[in-house]
């Protein structure tokens, strides 16, 4: 057995993990370095276990637990907003591509008179709804304003 085999499981063996036997134990009692190295890695060992452990400041767990979740929520929203942007670039490239897809089968053609009925169709029902727009700008403002509301009510201000 090499000294570079034994150096690599010392702490092990000062540590109690490991019980040197065999052509390990061999070693170590026959080479005065790697006998040298157990001791000094033993006294390193008795010497950190004598030493008093430090008590932790309060809250030290609910902090840290409350930060991990938080920086978990940080790259859930970054992955969620890349989803959410890959979706949208698909679903555009789907709406050009049959976009090219009817321009090149040439049938723009009835689409000029498709868009003149829509037109004549979104006025009639412009005139129809046109009474009832202030209401729907009314709900419109409450309903951002409930979810601004409730987006900095959820806000975490602390440092």
């Amino acid at each position: 057995m090499f000294c570079d085999e034994v150096l690599e499981t010392i702490e092990a063996i000062a540590a109690g993990e490991i019980a040197p036997t065999g052509a390990l134990a061999a070693h170590l009692e026959s080479c005065p370095n790697c006998g040298a190295a157990l001791a000094d890695a033993r006294a390193i060992d008795q010497l950190l276990q004598r030493r008093p452990v430090p008590a932790p400041p309060p809250q030290f767990t609910s902090r840290a637990l409350a930060r991990i979740r938080r920086e978990r929520w940080r790259s859930d929203q970054v992955l969620d907003t890349i989803f959410n942007l890959s979706v949208l670039a698909l679903v555009v490239g789907a709406i050009v591509g049959a976009w090219l897809a009817i321009d090149a089968s040439g049938m723009t053609g009835l689409g000029d008179d498709a868009r003149a009925f829509a037109g004549m169709a979104a006025t009639a029902l412009f005139r129809r709804i046109a009474p009832a727009v202030p209401i729907y700008a009314a709900a419109t403002i409450l309903l951002v304003a409930a979810v601004l509301i409730w987006w900095w009510a959820e806000q975490d201000f602390t440092l």
